[in-house]
């Protein structure tokens, strides 16, 4: 797929690190030019967009709290502003407290519903007309397999990432017509750099590994993998659907 996306342009959010930064990368290799959103560090949004205009695409990076809805469309503004259009957006920022149910407040619901699932929202009524208007778009969604499972501790999150598949079929189901699929990653145990107070027995114990088919770890690039394929020319009879990507933690 060398160069499939030449002439196109992936916006990113949360790429700063971890998933997002490998997002942006695996795009800038297929040729595509790349936004890279951060939240507040400007250091890391700068350096991956560095990165980028190594592999020879044009890159900017942009400072967004995704669940603000005006932080969003500004960030759209300029996007559209200097590449006339994005093709391809990954909503990947997420927020992932621990927090047992009855200790989260109503502000830390609505703070994670915002980032983890408003924030999808905010971004295709931003980006979505101009794919339109173009016939040609493709919307990924990092979810996560919490979603489908649940877990103890992050209801909010549950009820985020559940949310987004509704999301993603409800919104497939209306922009089909016009070219743009839409689509939702659910990641199991991948290797990223993450707040330990959030993630009580990270990493986990080979045992606890041992408990799924593949023993292991992903890592970014692996899923990165998959956003390039669902953004790509195999993928374009696949929407509305959630990919499981969790070496068989759970399966459907």
């Amino acid at each position: 797929m060398a160069g499939e996306f030449t002439g196109k342009t992936a916006l990113v959010t949360g790429a700063g690190r971890n998933i997002g930064r490998a997002t942006i990368l695996a795009f800038a290799q297929e040729g595509a030019n790349v936004v890279v959103n951060y939240r507040s560090n400007r250091d890391e949004g700068e350096g991956v967009a560095e990165e980028a205009r190594a592999l020879g695409v044009e890159a900017i990076a942009i400072a967004a709290d995704v669940g603000d809805s005006d932080q969003v469309g500004e960030m759209a503004r300029q996007a559209l502003e200097r590449f006339g259009a994005v093709d391809i957006v990954v909503n990947n920022a997420a927020s992932r407290p621990h927090q047992p149910f009855m200790d989260i407040t109503v502000e830390d619901w609505d703070r994670v519903i915002r980032t983890d699932l408003s924030a999808t929202f905010y971004l295709t009524r931003a980006l979505v007309p101009t794919m339109m208007s173009r016939g040609w778009g493709r919307i990924v969604i990092i979810g996560g397999v919490c979603g489908s499972m649940g877990l103890a501790n992050r209801a909010h999150t549950v009820a985020s990432k559940a949310g987004l598949q509704g999301l993603t079929k409800a919104m497939a189901l209306e922009f089909g017509h016009a070219g743009i699929n839409v689509n939702l990653i659910a990641p199991g145990m991948i290797d990223t750099t993450r707040p330990l107070e959030n993630y009580p027995g990270w990493p986990p114990s080979q045992e606890r590994l041992d408990g799924q088919p593949v023993n292991r770890i992903a890592q970014s690039e692996e899923l990165a993998g998959v956003c390039i394929f669902l953004a790509s020319q195999a993928a374009s009879y696949i929407t509305g659907q959630t990919i499981h990507f969790n070496g068989g933690m759970h399966m459907v």
